[in-house]
């Protein structure tokens, strides 16, 4: 099928080589219309390397018109943080046509606030938005055209927005994904999936004073210590409590799996995290005030699950802390940075979950 890949980062690339060896028509999307330009002039090949070693694969476009990319595609891959959403949003609307699917890896909530800025664009349009709980790949990118996939994800849980798209999207994107992705209902489950404020806040913060010392530190290796998993674990308690008291149920993926030696399967299966740290590709520089870990995870994900507590009554002071903390380091105030509210559900119950169902 044609897909379009949103963004020239370390998930862009591993979606486009990806779905190129899996024999998908790919457009790739890329903001900085210079780096289009010279990857274009170069043949527009993309250096893959994992466990089978490496290869050039050629997606079929390599453009910086996001128009271009996005025609046809019966899928719409958008691995960018969700900090580009609100950039996105208006730009992406009036180029939607029914029956595609717009997918977010994460999503932070980003499906309905995408599907906001369509319903203001064109009301009545039918298509289908998702977001899973983790990006598919642990990926960087080792040049400006190469790209190293450490793992590649087992379990992908997939909420869609709005749910009675749901059957459509899940058949796309498991074509995508085959035998990976899961369905988990909603949106707003599938936003409440997101790893990232989880894993992330606590690595990023409990480690400020290294990260600012050293010039490469590996906060998951050297920063992940029984003390920050002990706080990471009653953190994604936090998130699974909001979660029941919403009325979802298992499987909630909980972080503590992705570092056991056995049990549940996590996103990731078995051993990732010892194959990321053992990859050496997250030994890096990280500034605090800049990083993605701070402004997506910490700044958005930790709000919107600040404000799911309250609209489910379930306390949250460890989000509430790290939501401070960050802002702190930051020096700007991170509360409310992104709710359900400002992404357009109601603060009413079954209003919100007939949004939820049907869309705006």
């Amino acid at each position: 099928m044609r897909v379009a890949v949103l963004g020239g980062g370390n998930g862009g690339f591993a979606a486009a080589a990806d779905f190129v060896e899996a024999g998908h028509e790919v457009r790739l999307w890329r903001t900085d219309a210079a780096e289009a330009a010279r990857q274009r002039a170069a043949g527009g090949a993309i250096r893959l390397k994992d466990s089978r070693g490496e290869r050039g694969v050629v997606p079929a476009l390599v453009t910086a018109d996001v128009a271009e990319a996005v025609s046809g595609a019966e899928l719409v891959f958008a691995p960018a943080p969700a900090t580009t959403h609100e950039a996105l949003a208006p730009r992406l609307a009036p180029l939607l046509q029914d029956g595609q699917v717009v997918f977010l890896a994460p999503g932070t909530l980003g499906t309905v606030l995408l599907a906001q800025a369509l319903h203001r664009h064109r009301p009545g349009a039918r298509v289908a938005f998702a977001e899973t709980g983790t990006l598919p790949w642990l990926a960087r990118k080792h040049g400006p055209d190469s790209v190293a996939i450490t793992v590649r994800a087992k379990h992908l849980p997939v909420g869609v927005f709005p749910l009675a798209l749901a059957d459509h999207a899940q058949a796309v994107i498991a074509r995508a994904f085959p035998g990976v992705t899961r369905p988990c209902g909603d949106a707003l489950s599938g936003a409440l999936m997101n790893a990232g404020p989880i894993i992330h806040p606590p690595l990023i913060t409990m480690n400020a004073g290294p990260l600012e010392h050293f010039e490469k530190w590996d906060i998951h290796k050297e920063g992940t210590q029984p003390s920050t998993r002990r706080v990471t674990d009653a953190l994604d308690a936090e998130r699974i409590a909001i979660r029941e008291a919403l009325g979802y149920g298992a499987p909630h993926f909980p972080l503590a799996d992705h570092y056991a030696k056995e049990g549940a399967e996590w996103m990731y299966g078995r051993g990732s995290h010892d194959r990321l740290t053992d990859s050496g590709d997250w030994r890096e520089r990280i500034v605090l005030t800049g990083h993605r870990y701070m402004r997506e995870d910490v700044r958005l994900g930790l709000s919107l699950l600040c404000d799911a507590g309250r609209v489910a009554g379930v306390a949250t002071p460890l989000a509430a802390a790290f939501l401070a903390i960050g802002g702190a380091i930051c020096g700007e105030a991170f509360w409310g940075a992104r709710t359900l509210g400002s992404c357009g559900l109601p603060a009413d119950a079954a209003a919100r979950a007939k949004v939820l169902a049907h869309g705006f």
